[in-house]
C-alpha cells in the first residue's frame, strides 16, 4: 500500500470512530505534511482519496472538511430477539415471494444480495479467462476436476499465508459458490432432525438450507456492533444436544456485524469445549473498510473445527460462482461428498480466476471496491437521516454493502416491501431473516450498487411511505 493510502486510511478511521466530527475540519496540507513527516503531495493524494470515498469534502479557501452525512442522527438496533425454543424452519415461500418480486431490474436495488456488476473488473476477468484457458492441457482438466484448479488452489492458500493462516492444500475444496461449501459442510456434520446454533437475524439462504435438510434452528441473538451473543451461545450449548453452528463472524449478513478477535477466540474455546463443528460464512470478508483485514475464527483452531467457507462471488466474480471451503478434520469428507454430487465447478471459471490472482491486480482492485462501498455507505447514511423517521434505528458497519433499519413498531415490513415495490424501489423485509420469522418492523437494504439521483429519490420515497403507518 502506498504512504498516501495509509495516510488516507488513518483520516478515515478518525472519522469512523468520531474522532472527526461532521463538519469539522481536518489538518491542512501544511500541518498534515509537518505533523507526519510526509510531502504536501502526499498529503494532497490522501485527501483526493479521501474525497473520492465520499468522506470529506474541499471548501474554496477553508481547507477539507468531514462530510455531513457522518452524522450520527439515526440511533443504532436494539437487540431485539425474543427467546424460543428450537424451530422447525419454514422461511422458503416467504423467501422465493420476496426474491420473485426482486427480479425487475428497473427498481430501485435496495433488495439485492449483489453489489453492482459495474464495481467488478470484467473485462480484465474475460482476458485472464482467454489466458487460462490457453494454459490448461487436456489432462489438467480432468486431473484439476475433483479437488479444483491446482493453480486456484495455490493462490487461495497462499493469502491464507498472507494473513497469518498455514493451510496445507490438501484442506481445500473448490466449490460451486460458497453456498454449495456451506451445504456440503452442513451435511457431513448433522442428520435430519439435529439442532444447529444460527445467527438471529441471519442471511436468509441459510434458513433455507437447514429447512431442506430437515434441521431445527436455535436462534442466537446478534449485536449490530458485537456479534454473536456468547452468553446465550454458551448457555444454550450446555442445555441443548447442538451439532453445529453456522456463524458468519465479519460483516454479518445482514447486521454487518464483526466480532472482535477477543470474542472469536472466546467462541472458539466454546467450540473446543463441546466439539462442535462451526461453519464460518465468510463471504464479505475482502470487503472491509480501513487497512487492516479481519482474522477469521479459523485462524485460532487447533482441532480443525471449523469449516471455513468463502467465495469470490461477492468480491470479484459473481456470475462465475467459484469458491471453496478449508474443511480442517472434514476436509476429506467434504471432498467425498462434493464428488457424489456436483463434482466440480467449472474448471475455466477456475483457470480465470487463478490467472486473475496471480497477475491481474486483485488487492488494487479490492481497495477499489471498498472505497465505492464505503463512500455509498455515507451516501445512504445520510439519505436516511434526512427521509426516515426519527425513531428509525440504523446500523453503521465497518465494511460490506448492507444496512439493518430498524423502524418504528407501527411499520409492518412485508407491507412496506409491497407498497415500495407498486413505487418502483426493493427491500428486503426483516421476517425473511428469522427461523421464526421475527423482526417485523425492520428491513435491511444495500447500498451495493453507485449512488445516483435514482438512488437518491428511491430514499426519499421509503421515508413518505413510513408515513402512511
Amino acid at each position: 500500500m502506498k504512504r498516501y493510502e495509509q495516510f488516507a486510511n488513518e483520516i478515515a478511521a478518525l472519522i469512523r470512530q468520531g474522532v472527526l466530527g461532521p463538519g469539522e475540519r481536518i489538518p491542512s496540507v501544511r500541518q498534515a505534511s509537518l505533523h507526519h513527516g510526509i510531502s504536501p503531495s502526499t498529503v494532497f493524494q490522501a485527501y483526493y482519496l479521501l474525497e473520492n470515498r465520499g468522506l470529506i469534502t474541499a471548501r474554496a479557501r477553508s481547507g477539507y472538511f468531514v462530510r455531513e452525512h457522518a452524522r450520527r442522527l439515526l440511533g443504532e438496533p436494539r437487540v431485539t430477539l425474543q427467546p424460543a425454543a428450537p424451530a422447525d424452519v419454514k422461511v422458503s415461500e416467504l423467501v422465493f415471494s420476496v426474491l420473485d418480486s426482486l427480479q425487475d431490474d428497473q427498481t430501485v436495488p435496495f433488495g439485492s444480495a449483489f453489489p453492482s456488476p459495474e464495481l467488478f473488473p470484467l473485462s480484465r476477468l474475460s482476458t485472464s479467462m482467454s489466458r487460462g484457458l490457453r494454459a490448461l492441457s487436456p489432462q489438467q482438466v480432468v486431473a484439476n476436476m475433483t479437488t479444483g484448479h491446482i493453480d486456484l488452489c495455490r493462490q487461495i492458500a497462499l493469502r491464507y499465508m498472507l494473513g497469518g493462516i498455514t493451510l496445507p492444500m490438501e484442506e481445500l475444496v473448490i466449490t460451486n459458490g460458497a453456498m454449495e461449501a456451506l451445504n456440503l459442510a452442513l451435511q457431513c456434520v448433522t442428520q435430519p432432525g439435529d439442532l444447529v446454533a444460527v445467527e438471529s437475524p441471519a442471511f436468509y439462504a441459510s434458513l433455507q438450507v437447514l429447512e431442506r435438510l430437515k434441521l431445527r434452528a436455535v436462534e442466537i441473538p446478534v449485536h449490530p456492533r458485537e456479534g454473536i451473543d456468547l452468553e446465550v451461545l454458551a448457555e444454550r450449548m450446555a442445555s441443548l444436544p447442538i451439532k453445529a453452528c453456522w456463524f458468519m463472524s465479519h460483516l454479518q449478513n445482514p447486521l454487518g456485524a464483526s466480532l472482535s478477535n477477543e470474542r472469536k477466540q472466546t467462541l472458539y474455546q466454546l467450540l473446543k469445549q463441546h466439539q462442535v463443528p462451526m461453519l464460518e460464512d465468510d463471504v464479505y470478508a475482502e470487503l472491509y473498510f480501513g487497512s487492516k483485514p479481519p482474522t477469521p475464527v479459523k485462524a485460532y483452531d487447533d482441532e480443525g473445527l471449523v469449516i471455513h467457507c468463502n467465495s469470490f462471488s461477492k468480491c470479484l466474480a459473481p456470475g462465475y460462482r467459484v469458491g471453496w471451503v478449508a474443511g480442517g478434520r472434514y476436509a476429506k469428507a467434504v471432498a467425498r461428498l462434493k464428488l457424489m454430487t456436483t463434482i466440480s465447478p467449472s474448471v475455466p471459471a477456475q483457470a480465470a480466476i487463478a490467472d486473475y490472482l496471480q497477475h491481474g491486480g486483485y488487492d488494487r482492485h479490492l481497495r477499489k471496491l471498498r472505497h465505492a462501498l464505503e463512500a455509498q455507505q455515507g451516501s445512504m447514511l445520510a439519505a436516511a437521516d434526512r427521509y426516515f423517521p426519527t425513531q428509525t434505528r440504523i446500523t453503521r458497519p465497518a465494511g460490506g454493502y448492507f444496512l439493518w433499519v430498524e423502524l418504528p413498531e407501527a411499520v409492518d415490513s412485508l407491507r412496506l416491501f409491497n407498497m415500495a415495490l407498486d413505487h418502483g424501489v426493493s427491500l428486503a423485509p426483516g421476517p425473511i431473516f428469522s427461523a421464526t420469522q421475527q423482526f417485523r418492523h425492520c428491513v435491511r437494504l444495500s447500498y451495493g450498487h453507485p449512488w445516483t439521483t435514482r438512488s437518491e429519490h428511491g430514499m426519499e420515497t421509503l421515508g413518505r411511505l413510513l408515513t402512511l403507518f
